[in-house]
This record gives structure tokens, sequence and C-alpha cells, in this order.
């Protein structure tokens, strides 16, 4: 398998499956090691830590703290967002964050304020005015630490829309990620290639624009998907009951996947250079989170051919 240079943006590793847990029950040790490993040898080079919570985020931190090639966001989901009424302090709990997030970038960990937005799908979870109302109470997290936002909407588009525009001049950069819509820049993974009417979104993308992601264990690339016949590259599998430190998990989305979600961008696209693909969105990627490193990601991308659609 060819080393093609890929940042995973969206990675949830705080989540139980990464400790071996599903649905309460432990299936297998923890094993994020294991699946750091893999990550690296698939060309892997940086991965983003996703933070849905206060103590999410805390979590993430110190996950990111583990390896040089990791960071984090810190930010609370909007299906969480009731944690900052029910903390009974909503003022210091988004006290707690800044804290957070300033440290965090101060060991130049903290990439991102996120993951928060808006999600209507999911209002069982907590009720729109909540949402709205600490969503936009975020946008003082990005302001304050001048980090991106790490953004989500599902079936919200034109609240999230007001509110992001209400608050445009607050934040630097960002990215929507787990994109199933249009957006200015937006993070595609396996959610975003599942019907055809995806593909043709993603098809109209400016590629200066995509960045790629798994959001594990989530949103895998599945058979039944309209892009899985661009994917490639596929790695031996077992049931977790069957737990073997040499397969992936079966159902588990993992960070090496990322390649496929590349695989498919390009198949979607007509593109057959996938390095050189490869090298655009990791420039996208570097330019909106780790700007520090643009000059070295600009040399990359420089180095090789224009990338070209095939006719």
């Amino acid at each position: 398998m060819a080393t093609v240079r890929m940042i995973d943006i969206a990675v949830n590793f705080t989540d139980g499956m990464f400790k071996g847990i599903y649905n309460g029950k432990q299936c297998h040790a923890p094993d994020i090691v294991t699946v750091l490993n893999r990550a690296w040898t698939a060309g892997v080079e940086r991965i983003i830590v996703t933070g849905g919570s206060l103590e999410e985020s805390r979590e993430a931190l110190a996950i990111a703290e583990t390896d040089g090639r990791l960071y984090c966001t810190v930010g609370v989901h909007p299906t969480r967002c009731k944690e900052f009424e029910d903390s009974g302090d909503p003022e210091n709990h988004f006290q707690a964050l800044l804290l957070l997030a300033k440290e965090g970038k101060r060991k130049g960990k903290v990439v991102a304020v996120g993951e928060c937005g808006l999600d209507y799908d999911r209002l069982h979870f907590c009720p729109a005015e909540i949402q709205k109302k600490y969503f936009e109470k975020q946008f003082e997290l990005a302001y304050a630490t001048k980090l991106p936002m790490f953004l989500h909407m599902r079936a919200a588009a034109e609240d999230f829309c007001e509110i992001v525009e209400r608050n445009k001049d607050r934040f630097c950069a960002g990215v929507a990620h787990s994109f199933t819509g249009t957006s200015e820049e937006p993070g595609v993974n396996g959610c975003s290639l599942k019907t055809a009417e995806n593909i043709d979104v993603v098809k109209g993308l400016p590629l200066e624009r995509v960045m790629i992601e798994t959001d594990s264990p989530y949103c895998e690339v599945k058979s039944t998907h309209a892009g899985i016949g661009h994917v490639k590259t596929v790695w031996p599998s077992k049931k977790k009951e069957r737990y073997d430190q040499e397969s992936i998990v079966k159902g588990r989305n993992e960070p090496c996947l990322v390649r496929q979600v590349l695989e498919v961008v390009a198949g979607c696209k007509g593109i057959e250079d996938i390095n050189q693909l490869g090298n655009t969105l990791y420039h996208n990627t570097c330019r909106v989170f780790f700007p520090q490193d643009l000059d070295t990601a600009a040399d990359a991308l420089l180095a090789g051919s224009p990338t070209q659609p095939t006719k």
C-alpha cells in the first residue's frame, strides 16, 4: 500500500468502543495504541480527537498528550448542551471550558473549539432553544482563544447558518464536519458518501475546501454506501467477540480507514493521482488547524504535479 499523507480531523477516542466496551459490555481490552499503530502505518500523520462535553474534552486532551501526532478539540456537542444548565452554574461551566481550551492551546494540543453546532435530528437529548443558546455561547470560546471552529449540523440549516452569520467576525476559520449538505469548508466521512445524492454533492465540492475524517468509531464506509465501488484498500476484520489485534473490529470505524474516504473522494472526482489529492487535502487541513506548519505542507504540495481530473 502506497503511503499517502493524511490527517483524520475527527476521531472519538473517548468513546467506550476504544476501551473495548460495546453497549455496556466489555468485549476486549482497551486498544487505542493498536488502533493508532494501524493508522500511522496506513499513512495517517495526525489525528484530531473530538471533545463533545467538558469532561470528554478533558479526556480528549489527556489522550492527545500521549503522542506528538495527536491533537484535540474542546467544546460541547449540541446534544449535550443541557450540561451547561445541569451544572447549576452555566457561566462557571463555560469558564471551565475556556480555561481548558487555553491550557490545551498553550500545550500545542487544542486546535479547535467544538464539536459544537445544532442537531435537530436528536432533540430528545437537548431542546432546540438550549442548543441555539450554547452554540452561540461557544463563539465566545473561539473569540477568546483565536481557535477555529469544529462545527456540527443536522437538520438545522436555517438556524445554523443564521447563528454562524451573526458570529462570523468572532472566529477565524472552521470546518463543518461529518458533512452531508453544502458548506464553506466541509469535512467528509463515510456518512457523507451514503447515497448517490451525497456523491453528487462531493463531486461538486471545490478540492481546496475539503478535509477528510472518519468520525470513528462511527460513520464507516459501508458495503451498502454509494461510494463503496471506489474503495480500493481494505483491512481484515473480525467480530468484537473474536477480537484479534491484527484485525479491525467489524462494524467499528477507526482512523486507518480514512484512506477509504480519500479513495472515494478521488473516485467521485475522477482523480487518479491519490498521492497528490492527499497532499491537497493535507494542505487544506493545515491551513485551518495547523497554520504553523503551512509552509511545510505547501512545499509538499508544490513538489507534486497539479491534481488533474481524468476525462
